[in-house]
């Protein structure tokens, strides 16, 4: 069986999710693999097939997504010519998640495909959503269309819904606390950053920024680019995790029973219905309309935070699943 896995590229999540995937996939066939867009600091360990430009969301440094270095890279001749050449035929099974060219061209060539990444459950009703204006939930309902989907969530809020896919490294982790707190916001500058959180002196912050070539310190506040290994360390070895909206990082926190803060990136509608679902379980959230952080973050620090979630390891029969229902 020949198998085509299209993986997007804007964001570390659906990288991270693929390493734990791939593997799995390649137990049931050959596997080729197909990423689109330039935004993710972690990389596959096998080689990747196809490598095309895509539509990606670019990250800015004020907390949400610069839109105008967003329309300088989108390239729509490109995309229809990557949609075209596509040889879609060729696989006994297309999994997407959420990556657009492929999940067009399937569309346009009446080829089925599968849904599987986080975005897919939104396909639910169920799903934690708030109130939003029709185009953002336009946006994600059509960027990568599917004529199947399976998704992955906080909580199962369907019955084609699973709980998150934890990667191997972060289940094996030796998990902790040495009392400092990792940061990874993506869209916010380091030079934001470092001076409000040195107003929460006595707590070590190690901040992971996509915007610092070079480690520093200032203070009590320690920066380094970002780096997939050294993160992991800092994150089972911390109290809890500072990050946005995404889905597989507060997985990964919730899973390691850190505490968690969330900041989801302004105009961004993912992660609003994140943030949304993780409010509704009682964790706190920093919205775009709060312009004072410091008193959040330091409640944060005091504060004790119980939750208890339960992600079982079931991505393995996930894939089966997927692969008997859907291959041709």
């Amino acid at each position: 069986m020949k198998i085509l896995y299209a993986i997007q590229g804007t964001g570390n999540g659906h990288i991270s999710r693929a390493r734990e995937i791939v593997p799995l996939l390649q137990q049931h066939g050959d596997v080729e693999l197909l990423i689109s867009g330039t935004q993710a600091d972690v990389r596959l360990s096998q080689p990747v097939k196809y490598q095309l430009h895509g539509f990606s969301f670019i990250f800015g440094k004020k907390g949400g997504v610069d839109h105008f270095e967003t329309w300088k890279t989108m390239n729509l001749p490109r995309f229809v010519k990557d949609m075209r050449s596509l040889p879609l035929k060729d696989y006994s099974l297309i999994i997407n998640d959420f990556e657009p060219v492929t999940a067009w061209a399937c569309r346009l060539k009446g080829i089925e495909s599968v849904g599987l990444s986080h975005q897919a459950s939104f396909q639910s009703p169920r799903v934690p959503k708030p109130k939003s204006i029709d185009w953002a939930q336009l946006v994600m309902k059509y960027y990568a269309p599917a004529t199947h989907y399976v998704g992955f969530h906080f909580d199962r809020y369907d019955d084609f819904i699973y709980t998150p896919v934890i990667r191997s490294e972060i289940r094996n982790l030796v998990v902790r606390d040495l009392g400092h707190y990792t940061v990874y916001l993506p869209a916010i500058d380091d030079k934001f950053l470092v001076p409000l959180l040195k107003q929460i002196p006595g707590v070590c912050w190690q901040v992971f920024s996509k915007h610092s070539k070079v480690k520093y310190t200032d203070g009590n506040v320690q920066v380094a680019p970002v780096n997939n290994e050294e993160f992991n360390t800092s994150l089972a070895g911390s109290s809890g995790l500072f990050t946005g909206g995404g889905f597989e990082g507060p997985a990964e926190a919730l899973f390691l029973g850190k505490k968690l803060l969330v900041v989801p990136m302004k105009f961004q509608y993912e992660q609003q219905c994140n943030a949304f679902a993780l409010k509704q379980f009682g964790l706190p959230v920093i919205w775009g309309s709060n312009k004072n952080w410091l008193p959040v973050i330091r409640d944060w620090v005091e504060q004790p935070q119980k939750h208890k979630f339960y992600f079982p390891d079931e991505t393995a029969a996930v894939i089966d699943k997927v692969v008997k229902e859907f291959a041709r």
